[in-house]
C-alpha cells in the first residue's frame, strides 16, 4: 500500500507536511519522501529508506532547515518517491499509490516510439512513479495526461502532483480504490489519504474526491478539472485491515465498521450452532482488536488481551523486508500475560488469514504458554485471489494463499471450479476447508466472515466495494 499527504497555503506548511505524512506510517514500511516548493527557492526533495527506522527520525532534521508554502509527502511500500520530473509540463514532483500490472508492456510501448529512456533501479526495474510520469507527459496537459495514464494502466493508481506554480493536482484512481480527501483551514488546504492526518493539524474536511475525479488545489480554491466517474470500487480492506481506527472513508469510520463486523460474525456463529463456552474473546493486535470487541459484546463473553504486542522497539514501520526475519520479529513482539492464557479457552478474531505463517506461530506461542484451546475467527472471507489493484495479498501465485493451497490439497485442480462453495462454511466443501486449515494451524475451530456481512458492516452496496480477493469479481 502507501499513503500520501500534501498542503498548499499562504503560510509555511513544511511542518504540516512532516506530521501529516508521518501519520500515514501504518500504510508503508520501505520508503518515505517529501517535496516542497516556495517561490524564492523553488523545489526541495528528499527520500529516505525507512525499513530500519521510522519516517519521523529520518526527516525531523530536514524540516527544521527548509521552508515551503506547498508540498507533498509519502510513505511508500514500494518504490522511492516523490520523483522530480522535468518535461513538456515543466518541472513537477509526483507521488502515486497503486499497482501497475502491465508495466512491462507500457515500458516497451514508450521506448518503441519515444527513443527515450528510464532510470534503472537495482535488478533493472523501473520506478513505477517514473512510468506513470512518462504516460502523463505524452499528453499536452496534466488532465489529459492523468486520464491517459489511468486508462493505460491495468491495476490502479491515485496521484498527487506538485506543480512549479505551487499548486497541487490530486487525481483519485478511476475506480476509487484508494481515497483522497481535502481539508481546509484559514490559510489554505491539505490533501490526504487519511482524513485524521490533517484533522490533527487543524484542517476540516471540505471535499472527498470521487472515483476518477481530478482537482487542482491552491490556498484559496479547489478547482474540479475532471468530474467524478459513476462507478466506484473502493477496497474493502481499508476498513477490515489497512485503515487506522479513526480513519473514515466514504463517510464510514473504520473502528465502528470493525465493531459491527465483529458483532455480525458472532451472530453468524450463533446461527450456525456455535457454543460460546470460551473463557475470553481476544483480538489479534492491532487490526483484529475492534472486530473482537464487537464479537465479545455480541456473544456476552469477556474480552481480554492474553498477549501484548511490544511496539516501542518494533513498530510496524520498523520491520525487516526479509520474510524470515519478519516472522522472527513478529514472534519476538508477542509478550504473554500468563494469567489470561494458562488453562484458558480462547477465541481470537484476526482481520484476515492470508498465508497463515505468522498466525501458526502465534497459536504455537499460546499453547506453549498453557492455553487449553485456541479458536480462530477471520473478520473477512477466505482470501482466494492475490490482489491485482493494491499491495494487499500480493502473491506470485494464488497457491501461496492458505485457502487456495488447502483447496488444492483437498481435491487438486478441480477445486478451482468450486471456490464459492469453499468460501461458504455451511457447505460440505466449506466445512472441509475449515477443518483442514484447523489441522494445519492447530485451531480448535475456525470460521470466516461472509462477504454479505462485511458489506453490511461497511454499509455500502456490493457494486461500490472491491471484493476481488474473496470472489475474483472485478
Amino acid at each position: 500500500m502507501g499513503g500520501y499527504f500534501g498542503a498548499v497555503s499562504t503560510e509555511d506548511v513544511v511542518m504540516d507536511i512532516f506530521y501529516g505524512t508521518d501519520y500515514h506510517s501504518h500504510l508503508g514500511t520501505r520508503r518515505g519522501g517529501i517535496a516542497v516548493f516556495d517561490e524564492e527557492n523553488g523545489f526541495k526533495r528528499e527520500i529516505h529508506n525507512i525499513e530500519h527506522s521510522p519516517f519521523r527520525t529520518k526527516f525531523e532534521e530536514l524540516v527544521t532547515r527548509i521552508t515551503g508554502t506547498s508540498g507533498i509527502g509519502c510513505i511508500s511500500d514500494t518504490d522511492p518517491q516523490p520523483l522530480m520530473i522535468h518535461s513538456n509540463h515543466g518541472t513537477y514532483a509526483i507521488i502515486i499509490v497503486g499497482v501497475i500490472n502491465n508495466d512491462e508492456e507500457l515500458k516497451k510501448q514508450y521506448l518503441a516510439f519515444s527513443g527515450g529512456h528510464f532510470e534503472a533501479m537495482s535488478g533493472g526495474r523501473v520506478n513505477s512513479t517514473e512510468l506513470v510520469a512518462s504516460l502523463i507527459d505524452q499528453k499536452t496537459d496534466f488532465v489529459d495526461g492523468v486520464k491517459f495514464a489511468q486508462d493505460s494502466i491495468k491495476g490502479s493508481v491515485s496521484i498527487l502532483i506538485l506543480k512549479e506554480d505551487g499548486s497541487i493536482i490530486a487525481a483519485r484512481d478511476k475506480f476509487g480504490r484508494t481515497p483522497i480527501l481535502i481539508g481546509k483551514n484559514d490559510y489554505g488546504h491539505s490533501v490526504s489519504f487519511e482524513h485524521f492526518a490533517y484533522g490533527k493539524l487543524g484542517y476540516v474536511t471540505c471535499h472527498e474526491l470521487g472515483p476518477g475525479e481530478i482537482v487542482e488545489i491552491t490556498p484559496h480554491s479547489i478547482k474540479v478539472l475532471s468530474k467524478p466517474l459513476e462507478k466506484m470500487c473502493i477496497c474493502a480492506f481499508l476498513w477490515t485491515y489497512y485503515g487506522y481506527p479513526n480513519s473514515r472513508y466514504e463517510g464510514i469510520n473504520v473502528e465502528t465498521m470493525r465493531n459491527r463486523n465483529g458483532r455480525l460474525l458472532a451472530q453468524y456463529d450463533k446461527e450456525n450452532g456455535q457454543k460460546f463456552d470460551m473463557d475470553y474473546v481476544c483480538g489479534v493486535p492491532d487490526s483484529g482488536i475492534a472486530h473482537a470487541v464487537g464479537y465479545a459484546n455480541e456473544c456476552g463473553v469477556d474480552y481480554a488481551r492474553p498477549f501484548i504486542k511490544y511496539t516501542p522497539t518494533w513498530p510496524r514501520s520498523f520491520m525487516p523486508v526479509n520474510q524470515k526475519e519478519r516472522n522472527r520479529v513478529a514472534k519476538m513482539k508477542l509478550v504473554p500475560v500468563h494469567e489470561l492464557i494458562e488453562g484458558k479457552k480462547l477465541l481470537f478474531v484476526d482481520d484476515s488469514i492470508v498465508r497463515g505463517t505468522q498466525l501458526k506461530e502465534t497459536v504455537e506461542f499460546l499453547y506453549e504458554n498453557g492455553a487449553e484451546e485456541v479458536h480462530m475467527r477471520s473478520a473477512c472471507p477466505p482470501i482466494m485471489y492475490g490482489c491485482k489493484f493494491l499491495n494487499f495479498s500480493r502473491s506470485t501465485s494464488d497457491n501461496e494463499l492458505i485457502a487456495r493451497r488447502t483447496i488444492m490439497e483437498i481435491e487438486g485442480k478441480e477445486g478451482e471450479n468450486h471456490i464459492e462453495e469453499y468460501s461458504d462454511g455451511r457447505t460440505e466443501r466449506g466445512k472441509a476447508l475449515r477443518k483442514a486449515i484447523c489441522e494445519k494451524l492447530n485451531f480448535e475451530s475456525l470460521e470466516f466472515q461472509s462477504i454479505e456481512n462485511v458489506l453490511k458492516a461497511i454499509g455500502l452496496d456490493e457494486s461500490q466495494v472491491c471484493t476481488y480477493c474473496w470472489n475474483g469479481k472485478e
